[in-house]
């Protein structure tokens, strides 16, 4: 057993999986590995308790309609101790229908409204003639660093004041089409419509995060220095 040790939580892998967004969990073992860090992964689902303070980080994926609307009924369960995950800068990934449930409602393409857990104040809105789908290329106004991937979803996020967004769209639609931003940060929490993974794909974002989950964890260490960079991916 490794000194250092990351411990995930993958809610509801059984059910919110459609892209492989287990992938994100891949790279970041991968990445974790190399510096000697042991990464555990914990499937937490249907019925099962969350221990926020048990989690280094968390992966909410994302699913089809049908699953969402079963996740939605059970994360009510699991709405106190997420957020108090959350409030306390823990490290989250949120893609797509993960996204859009930790925020406060999104509407299905038929106009179903599917109540959120209001872990932020982000809300989406449907399109019902239309998806957003392609490659998507997006940059981050905190890094400069480029990130791309594909999206294909249905809904239309509007991110709240105290949001921002993981990156400003440079191709594509991101979030909702209008305000040229993709996915959105608050505190630590990510959240992203790339599939791909995003993580496989943008190692250096898997990084970024990485960092973030250490530094968190073992504060008297400069995870930074230990982390290079890689060569991005572009297309």
């Amino acid at each position: 057993m490794a000194k250092y040790q990351i411990n995930a939580a993958h809610l509801y892998a059984d059910l919110m999986n459609t892209y492989g967004d287990y992938g994100n969990l891949v790279a970041l073992r991968y990445y974790a590995q190399q510096i000697g860090v042991d990464f555990n992964v914990d499937v937490v689902s249907i019925g099962d308790e969350f221990h926020d303070q048990k989690y280094d980080f968390v992966l909410f994926g994302g699913g089809q309609d049908y699953e969402e609307q079963v996740v939605a009924a059970d994360l009510p369960t699991k709405s106190a101790a997420i957020k108090r995950y959350i409030e306390a800068d823990g490290p989250f990934l949120g893609v797509c229908g993960g996204f859009q449930l930790l925020g406060e409602y999104f509407l299905l393409a038929d106009g179903t409204r599917v109540e959120g857990i209001s872990a932020m104040r982000h809300y989406t809105l449907n399109q019902p003639h239309n998806r957003f789908t392609g490659n998507i290329r997006i940059q981050s106004e905190e890094t400069g660093q480029i990130y791309v991937g594909f999206e294909n979803h249905q809904g239309r996020t509007f991110i709240a004041d105290n949001e921002r967004p993981l990156g400003n769209v440079l191709s594509g639609n991101g979030n909702n089409g209008e305000d040229h931003g993709e996915g959105l940060i608050y505190k630590n929490v990510f959240g992203t419509y790339f599939h791909g993974p995003i993580l496989t794909r943008n190692g250096n974002l898997a990084l970024r995060m990485l960092a973030i989950i250490l530094k968190r964890k073992y504060p008297e260490i400069d995870w930074k220095a230990k982390l290079a960079p890689v060569e991005p991916e572009s297309f």
